[in-house]
């Protein structure tokens, strides 16, 4: 019976999302993850970039603010590739129920502006002023918590061996919504 009832309390959890936590005064934190892979064959290669983000509602449905890239790729014999970028984001949350698919979905759009880098250990680097944008959709599966894919373009325009860089990512990551209140408390906690 405690199964069943527990079973209940978290259907009606996730059924429950009525109502976005993108208004005015509220938080976003979380991260996007991409090119997650871990090799397991003999000379096998890692790589993984983690991109945490934290942002600000300065209205609703649009949150500025800080985020963070780091990348590292390595493989057997071929050295360690690294990516870094830290700057500012944007992001406008598109509120037609027209265009929205999904009633606990929103389709978005997020640029970003920073200091960004690649640098391989074989092989030509960039380093400079990072520029990105692209599209995403976040799929709420709790009132605070959603999780995403993002379609962004990345770019790099500075110097090193190689004066720009471009790329297409395809991500995939999560965000948690604090609302105003419990922003708040936990800044009064502190």
């Amino acid at each position: 019976m405690k199964k069943i009832i527990t079973l209940l309390a978290i259907a009606t959890l996730f059924a429950s999302v009525t109502k976005a936590q993108i208004h005015r005064g509220n938080l976003l934190v979380g991260a996007d993850l991409a090119n997650f892979n871990l090799n397991l064959n003999k000379g096998g290669n890692f790589n993984m970039r983690i991109d945490p983000k934290l942002a600000f509602f300065i209205r609703d449905n649009l949150a500025v603010g800080l985020y963070l890239n780091v990348g590292l790729a390595t493989a057997k014999n071929a050295g360690t590739n690294v990516s870094y970028g830290i700057g500012a984001l944007g992001r406008y949350y598109i509120s037609d129920s027209t265009v929205n698919m999904l009633r606990h979905g929103r389709f978005f759009v997020e640029a970003n502006v920073g200091i960004e880098g690649y640098n391989p250990s074989v092989g030509d680097n960039t380093n400079g002023l990072g520029l990105g944008a692209g599209p995403g959709y976040a799929y709420f599966i709790t009132s605070n918590v959603a999780l995403e894919a993002l379609l962004k373009y990345n770019g790099i325009i500075g110097f090193g061996s190689t004066p720009t860089s471009s790329n297409l990512n395809l991500s995939f990551g999560f965000q948690i919504y604090l609302g105003s209140g419990r922003v708040r408390e936990l800044i009064n906690n502190e």
